[in-house]
């Protein structure tokens, strides 16, 4: 993704223009400057007005509304650049097409479908008709609260594999980390094995070379960049893979928030404890996720005529594991799939629920579900980081801080260092774990992957790495949530324009 800093001279260099388009016109138009004036604030109006009335979200809307009407050019070309507008992208199109000619093919078994509507389990309700991705309960689910403890799992397992590997993420970085994924790679490719990589081309920029793909073809290995940059693509640079999984065999499938770079396992981080975490899975699930994979790998490669031979039929069926249910976030919907799944985690909430999260940069929607949650008695924390990795980004989050804290949300520091996990947690039932961050990005503009568990006994390990980190952390109090005029005026202005950064 861009970073802040260019974003913000994107936004000013186009004010700039504005103001010069604006002194062209008065120079060369001057006889008809107050026709056309009113032309220029009728149009701005007209295109407001027809975001207004097809806006689900207007939090995320009104900064788009507010520029357009104080600068009309720029604001329209900036919102024809990175609103959502996919129609004419190839690429999108050609995921569109792939997620409709898959979707059949993820099958949902009419005995749990039963178990679902009898129970009156509503979130997964919503996730089943939403993502059409299906629910299983023949899973084991491991939980690791450090990347450190996942990646000597993930080593181990790749070890194992015998028919493929496919590998998503959003950061590759050459280090300690991977190379050692990168060794195993090797080795399998050579043994006969698939092994296939698709990283995102802006997470893992200046940090792979750009034809880093070639260089893995000589071993057998197949690489590719997800939407390559290119400054003649438009909106779709906005759109980033963040996904994490990999998938060994069918048989055994990892996700979390652990990217391939060595700070992700507390080796040469300069965040203080990278506080980071890993699912795997052995089970049924793991069908969602490799469509997942497939449907990006085959938008851009068309590779594969009958993905089927890719799925494993576990013959061992497991009674009373739990329902889960891997699923998918794609810019391509209207439906806010990683929002609408972390609002219902919140509603349905009765004793306790609990955050991790990186950034927390959210609309009016999540703060009232979170306000409300508190409100009826919902004991609500959330863990954000000691130390952040970007901090104006850091700023946007310190800004919810007063509004959650006076509702009684806790907000707990870790002041150990940097927290990257993204976990939420309620009543010991229900659990989702993921890459989907809170921030505009996540919820609105990344492919992204989540993990909702419920009824999965691995849920109580997620409890007991919550309960650690509340005592490694900070609760903030009054004095911790105060701001001066000048922050909190900086704050408003950076959570105002939030989704176009």
């Amino acid at each position: 993704m861009l970073n802040a800093f260019k974003r913000g001279f994107i936004v000013l260099a186009g004010i700039a223009l504005q103001f010069g388009f604006a002194i062209m016109i008065r120079l060369f138009f001057y006889k008809y400057l107050g026709i056309i004036t009113i032309l220029y604030s009728f149009i701005s109006i007209l295109i407001v007005l027809i975001i207004l009335k097809d806006s689900t979200r207007l939090s995320n809307d009104l900064p788009w509304m507010i520029l357009i009407l104080i600068f009309p050019i720029f604001g329209t070309i900036l919102l024809i650049t990175l609103g959502k507008n996919y129609s004419k992208n190839k690429l999108l199109k050609s995921i569109f097409n792939y997620e409709n000619k898959y979707k059949d093919l993820l099958v949902q078994k009419e005995e749990i479908t039963k178990e679902i509507e009898d129970k009156k389990m509503d979130n997964i309700r919503y996730l089943i008709n939403r993502t059409k991705h299906f629910v299983s309960t023949n899973n084991d689910v491991t939980y690791y609260p450090f990347g450190e403890i996942f990646y000597p799992e993930l080593l181990k397992e790749l070890q194992k594999a015998e028919k493929f590997i496919f590998m998503e993420y959003f950061i590759i970085k050459e280090g300690v980390m991977w190379d050692g994924i990168l060794k195993i790679l090797k080795e399998k490719a050579l043994q006969g094995v698939e092994v296939r990589i698709l990283y995102d081309d802006m997470g893992s920029i200046a940090m792979l070379s750009t034809d880093y793909g070639k260089k893995l073809a000589p071993y057998g290995i197949k690489c590719i960049p997800f939407n390559k940059l290119s400054p003649f693509r438009g909106i779709f640079m906005n759109n980033r893979d963040h996904r994490k999984m990999t998938i060994i065999d069918g048989k055994v499938a990892f996700s979390g928030g652990v990217n391939l770079s060595d700070e992700y396992i507390n080796i040469n981080s300069k965040l203080g404890i990278w506080k980071d975490n890993g699912i795997k899975i052995v089970g049924d699930a793991i069908w969602n996720l490799t469509v997942m994979f497939l449907t990006l790998w085959n938008a851009n490669r068309n590779e594969d005529i009958d993905i089927t031979k890719f799925k494993y039929d576990f013959k061992k069926k497991e009674k009373n594991k739990g329902y889960v249910i891997p699923y998918s976030v794609a810019p391509l919907h209207k439906d806010l799939i990683g929002e609408d799944v972390y609002i219902n985690m919140i509603n349905s909430a009765k004793d306790y629920l609990f955050i991790m999260t990186p950034y927390l940069i959210i609309d009016t929607d999540m703060v009232n579900a979170l306000c409300r949650a508190s409100k009826r008695g919902v004991d609500v924390r959330i863990i954000v980081p000691g130390i952040p990795d970007k901090k104006i980004v850091y700023t946007q989050t310190t800004s919810f801080f007063k509004v959650l804290h006076e509702n009684g949300v806790k907000i707990y520091k870790y002041t150990n260092g940097f927290v990257h996990s993204k976990v939420f947690l309620s009543d010991d039932i229900r659990a989702v774990v993921g890459t989907i961050n809170m921030d505009y990005r996540s919820l609105y503009l990344h492919f992204e992957n989540g993990i909702y568990m419920e009824q999965v006994k691995m849920i109580q390990d997620i409890r007991d790495d919550f309960e650690k980190t509340f005592k490694e952390g900070k609760e903030l109090d009054d004095n911790d949530v105060k701001t001066g005029f000048i922050k909190a005026l900086w704050q408003a202005i950076l959570r105002l324009f939030a989704p176009l950064f």
